[in-house]
């Protein structure tokens, strides 16, 4: 072939690839402002329809299409509707709202008988799903001003779900010399209630079929007392743990006046201190040889727990 027709080929074939480019250009930018034109229009569609959408009943939240956890027996007071006073759940609610599940659960955090939010779940048709924990009570405090119910944890819970009958039936903590500062839902920041709670926790079930009633913050160790002259502290103290100096010492007192020195609580981090499960299980068998806590006739005597004979299995 020619030069002279290579060259006039070569023209020819970038004549076709420019024309090939401009219509794709053309039709690029046709597809461009078609799908702009459908996204305008769409979005404009829906901020006019917005709000009569989402005010819909398939969106629009209603306080009772909120299913909760189970209340338990102990809680007797509406729980979701006290949540739902809660001012920032005020005003419409909508399943579409972008933040509808963190206000729905830091609400229900708040309610002094929710321990744990575990989860939120807003569904379609509108509705929610909000699973949690709940507080269980352990013992009621017994102050100046009255009866304060706590969980085990030491955490304030709300004394108007319990008439004076259901407080009768829970381990009486006594020896507490002030009322808490804060309100239900708050934690009381005192050893003996925390330490009491744990113990009552405990015990559990046992508590009535030992006849105990009530849970006593002792200043210390009556033994160790005794042991040092009444001299509390030194190379004695340190031997049965490092939060001796802090933490009380209980006694639990029966219906008929004996006193069982029960020793530190749980969480008190106490050394050499016998197991929970032991002491509960020393307990149970010292009622299993005797029939009672108390001594011969039900007079008062003096047990420690220490000092009972180790458990059986059985």
């Amino acid at each position: 072939m020619s030069a002279a027709k290579k060259r006039k080929s070569t023209k020819t074939d970038s004549a076709w690839f420019r024309g090939v480019l401009f219509w794709l250009f053309v039709l690029t930018l046709i597809v461009a402002v078609v799908f702009a034109a459908i996204v305008g229009g769409s979005f404009f569609t829906w901020m006019k329809l917005k709000d009569r959408i989402l005010g819909s009943p398939e969106y629009r939240l209603d306080p009772q299409e909120v299913e909760i956890t189970p209340v338990p027996d102990w809680i007797h007071s509406d729980l979701r509707a006290d949540v739902f006073r809660d001012p920032t759940l005020d005003g419409p609610l909508s399943i579409m709202d972008d933040d509808l599940a963190e206000r729905i659960a830091r609400a229900f955090a708040r309610h002094p008988w929710v321990a744990k939010v575990v989860r939120v779940q807003p569904l379609h048709p509108a509705s929610v799903q909000v699973e949690l924990e709940y507080r269980r009570p352990v013992c009621m405090v017994e102050v100046p001003g009255g009866l304060f119910p706590v969980d085990v944890e030491g955490f304030l819970l709300p004394g108007r779900d319990f008439s004076p009958g259901e407080a009768a039936r829970y381990p009486r903590l006594i020896g507490v010399e002030r009322t808490p500062i804060g309100p239900p839902g708050n934690r009381w920041p005192n050893a003996k209630v925390i330490g009491g709670a744990e113990i009552a926790a405990a015990l559990g079930p046992a508590w009535e079929a030992m006849r105990l009633q009530r849970i006593v913050p002792l200043a210390a160790d009556p033994a160790a007392v005794a042991a040092t002259g009444g001299v509390v502290g030194g190379d004695s103290s340190r031997q049965n743990g490092p939060r001796r100096s802090v933490e009380p010492f209980f006694a639990l007192v029966t219906r008929g006046g004996t006193r069982i020195l029960w020793g530190y609580a749980p969480g008190a981090g106490a050394i050499g201190e016998l197991t929970v499960e032991e002491k509960v299980a020393r307990l149970k068998r010292y009622l299993a040889d005797h029939d009672t806590l108390d001594g011969r006739g039900g007079r008062r005597q003096e047990l420690d727990v220490r000092t009972l004979p180790p458990s059986v299995a059985r």
